[in-house]
């Protein structure tokens, strides 16, 4: 099973990660990593940060000749701005000149719990790991994973629809047309766009309420849509509940910072349905198996893939550094003060679907693992060809 760690601060040396249980045998290269990590840095409302930051991944271990050889992973991306921090993040030696001590919390970020949990008498050091900074390393070792899951026709996508107010889902049709050349299609199509939308005119709109939202000092979220191609039926359990495969999906990308809700499907609006009008009819074609008209399940029932293409979506919250600040207080005095400042986006959206499609593939990896076991990709692929051979199997007569 694919499991991973990340290390390292907003404005420490370096970002690692370590990522073990990849099997071997992957056909993997630096530019596909990098691929994925430049896609993270792209997005309008992004902020001065990013034109600091070129990432770029450094392998330790674990991959030989261009493929995984079934060891762990570790890969580094280094911080470029460490420079200008060698001073305030010392990582031994203290320094001689005096370093201000951060005392006043930034209303819904982890400034206040982080700093009374560890004990701390200055927040810099929740503000250095609570960074969204750390996604850069977990965009890096999921990259790993999607690269294996595409190997065994398994994709992953997204595209936003939804920053701040203005709102518009793309259309059934061109959302049909799009995943029947597999997920990755949509993320293509979405990255032509600066905000990651389907269309013009919402695309235009989205671009003037990030530019007014900059002018008043204020930020933007939004809402990630995210799909997974080609899982067959049958990847996760309902015996335990951590072995759900809806669970541990909502996890991975509830775990991405700044996101505050998942939805499944159209799962709100089946909840206000009859389950006449909401659950997904079966058909069995002669020819086809079973198929469906509708995926308001979003791929998933009971816990487990049911065939259909696998439909997240994902509620991103307004940053919380704010440049026109809200009430908050300094924890030296325990005198009222506004809020302070620290360098961040506008509008980070865009963004946050990357990292949400590198999120779930361990998810996904994980499951498939799980079904078939193997430890190089031929031997998994033979497996997965019999699996879903079997699977067309049960529905011919």
């Amino acid at each position: 099973m694919i499991r991973y760690f990340t290390a390292g601060e907003s404005h420490g040396p370096a970002l690692s990660a370590i990522i073990e249980g990849v099997p071997a045998g992957i056909s993997i290269t630096l530019e596909e990593i990098n691929h994925q990590l430049t896609r993270r840095q792209q997005g309008y409302g992004r902020g001065g940060r990013m034109k600091i930051e070129t990432d770029q991944v450094e392998v330790l271990s674990g991959i030989r000749f261009g493929k995984t050889i079934g060891s762990p992973i570790t890969l580094v991306i280094k911080n470029r701005d460490w420079e200008n921090w060698i001073t305030t993040m010392a990582q031994f030696e203290e320094s001689d000149v005096a370093i201000a001590k951060i005392t006043i919390p930034r209303p819904g970020h982890a400034d206040l719990a982080g700093r009374i949990k560890y004990a701390f008498d200055d927040i810099r050091p929740v503000i250095e790991r609570s960074s969204a900074r750390e996604t850069a390393a977990r965009v890096a070792a999921g990259t790993l994973a999607k690269v294996f899951l595409k190997a065994l026709g398994i994709e992953i996508g997204s595209y936003i629809s939804t920053i701040g107010s203005v709102s518009q889902p793309a259309p059934d049709a061109e959302l049909s047309r799009l995943l029947s050349k597999g997920a990755e299609a949509i993320s293509r199509q979405a990255d032509l766009s600066p905000v990651r939308m389907l269309g013009l005119e919402i695309e235009t709109r989205a671009l003037q309420a990030i530019d007014e939202a900059r002018e008043q000092g204020d930020t933007l979220g939004g809402i990630i849509e995210l799909f997974i191609t080609g899982v067959p039926l049958g990847f996760g359990s309902y015996v335990q509940h951590d072995r759900r495969l809806d669970a541990a999906l909502a996890a991975a990308i509830l775990s991405i910072q700044a996101i505050k809700g998942v939805e499944i499907g159209s799962a709100f609006e089946n909840a206000r349905k009859r389950g006449s009008e909401v659950h997904d009819a079966f058909h069995l074609l002669p020819e086809e198996g079973v198929i469906r008209k509708t995926n308001r399940a979003g791929g998933l029932e009971g816990s487990m893939s049911n065939g259909q293409t696998i439909h997240l979506r994902a509620a991103m919250k307004p940053i919380s550094s704010l440049v026109t600040p809200l009430p908050s207080f300094d924890l030296e005095t325990l005198e009222p003060t506004p809020s302070r400042f620290e360098r961040s986006d506008t509008c980070a959206v865009p963004a946050a679907g990357v990292v949400a499609e590198a999120v779930v593939a361990p998810v996904i990896a994980n499951a498939l693992l799980e079904k078939l076991g193997g430890d190089h990709l031929d031997e998994i692929r033979q497996r997965l060809d019999l699996y879903r051979e079997s699977i067309c199997n049960t529905f011919r007569s």
